[in-house]
């Protein structure tokens, strides 16, 4: 299916095309690069114009640049702009206006990828649904989502994240979502931020980017929910809370062998849902995916049933019996507020030793380390029997815990890599969790392989949050 010929995306951003093309994909890797991709010469840790002979070479389609790569002849099918990545949001931009879809866009300080990809769970059966890739969610991969959307999409769900002020309102109008969703709130990139606060009205200003009478799905139960409801209020929309109390609330969340069965109350209609992964975190996001699919027009009760299709990625938040333990693998990412919610999903896992494996936590600001040592007197560390950890920060909190709950602290998860077999013993259950760039995720490679079960395929690279 044709996604983009040459004279329509030259028209949508202005460049010159050097030979006539019709590219029914878009790439910006050659390593995952199909033929018939339009790739795009993105520059960042690479430039992306190094790559351009070799996309062409596995039968891209053409190639975005802002010039003519050395080694690619002239004739070459290429479309040239000024700047690509400002070529690439006019691309994403046309691929919006030219679709009569639905959108959905989501942020929030934790859980976007995974209610994203919940939403487009939901809907899988309600019609042509295109979703963001991975977590493809900054100032490139919004439009990149957008450009990839094929014109006939019924409904279309967006990812937004930031790690600075001034970064969602662009992307937000950008994208033009039906209604917008805020998963929660947290301590993130307080580097960044002079408080949470300010994260709140980051978070918010995706209202902004909302069409006339709009839906906007806000987290009722936190302290920055006014901020949250006053952004919604100044653009407009239609508010719909979720939560304990919410219009859009869980009224059970029981757990049992293959993850939770819920019974939420959506907007006055009561339905049943399962959900393939444990916690009342993803419980709730899941109530306010229901109340956002109501508010853009999908079916509920499709929308409910459709929600058992939903599988989490690796490294967010799936439950694994494997080679006597119980492993909860919430490797991919942390901060604060998800590592708190994963005590509270440790707790729900039946019986047996609890073992916590934590790496550092990053972009918290100049009082990392306190934020890092209060981990140790948190009320959820009482039902944890053995804490492993890895990096400067955590070491802190591993200090700071009771001699008894003391297993080992390692400078790097290489490191902690090197005692898998010390680490955890058969009963226990297992809980990882750390940023991305503790590269503890590995601990939990090594911890599989030696009870000799497969990994499942690692989980693309992701961006903001």
């Amino acid at each position: 299916m044709t996604l983009w010929t040459a004279a329509d995306a030259a028209a949508a951003t202005g460049g010159r095309v050097t030979a006539d093309w019709v590219a029914d994909g878009i790439s910006i890797d050659t390593r995952t690069l199909r033929p018939g991709d339009l790739f795009v010469a993105l520059t960042a840790a690479r430039d992306g114009h190094d790559f351009v002979a070799q996309a062409l070479d596995k039968g891209a389609a053409a190639a975005l640049v802002s010039r003519i790569p050395e080694g690619v002849a002239a004739g070459a099918p290429l479309l040239i702009v000024p700047d690509v990545v400002a070529a690439l949001v006019a691309l994403g931009r046309a691929g919006r206006a030219r679709t009569g879809a639905r959108v959905l866009a989501i942020t929030g300080s934790m859980g976007k990828t995974s209610t994203k990809d919940m939403a487009a769970a939901a809907l899988s059966a309600q019609g042509r649904v295109h979703a963001a890739e991975a977590s493809l969610n900054n100032h490139w991969g919004v439009p990149l989502t957008l450009a990839r959307m094929p014109a006939d999409t019924d409904w279309a769900i967006v990812e937004l994240g930031m790690n600075h002020p001034g970064e969602i309102e662009p992307l937000a109008r950008m994208a033009r979502p039906h209604v917008a969703m805020i998963t929660t709130v947290g301590p993130v990139h307080l580097e960044a931020f002079a408080d949470v606060a300010g994260i709140a009205r980051e978070k918010a200003a995706i209202f902004a980017g909302l069409e006339p009478m709009g839906g906007a799905i806000i987290p009722e139960d936190l302290p920055t929910t006014p901020i949250l409801r006053a952004g919604a209020d100044a653009a407009g929309a239609v508010i719909v809370g979720f939560g304990e109390q919410g219009a859009a609330r869980p009224l059970q969340v029981r757990p049992d062998a293959e993850g939770i069965r819920v019974q939420a109350r959506i907007l006055g209609e009561t339905v049943d849902f399962r959900l393939a992964s444990a916690g009342r975190h993803f419980a709730m996001n899941a109530v306010g995916v229901l109340a956002a699919l109501e508010k853009l027009g999908a079916d509920l009760k499709a929308s409910a049933d459709g929600l058992s299709r939903w599988q989490p990625d690796k490294g967010r938040g799936a439950v694994e019996r494997l080679g006597g333990i119980t492993l909860l693998d919430d490797s991919y990412n942390a901060n604060p507020a998800s590592l708190a919610a994963g005590f509270a999903t440790l707790a729900q896992l039946g019986p047996g030793r609890r073992v916590a494996i934590l790496g550092d936590m990053l972009e918290l600001g100049p009082d990392e380390v306190a934020i890092h040592r209060d981990i140790a007197s948190w009320p959820a560390m009482g039902d944890i029997s053995l804490v492993h950890a890895c990096g400067p920060r955590m070491k802190a909190m591993f200090d700071a815990l009771a001699p008894e709950k003391q297993g080992f602290w390692a400078q790097t998860a290489a490191d902690l890599c090197a005692r898998a077999d010390e680490l955890v013993q058969d009963g226990d259950v297992v809980f990882v969790k750390g940023s991305k760039f503790s590269r503890v995720a590995s601990v939990v490679d090594v911890i599989r392989k030696s009870r000799q079960t497969p990994a499942p395929d690692d989980a693309p690279d992701k961006r903001n949050t």
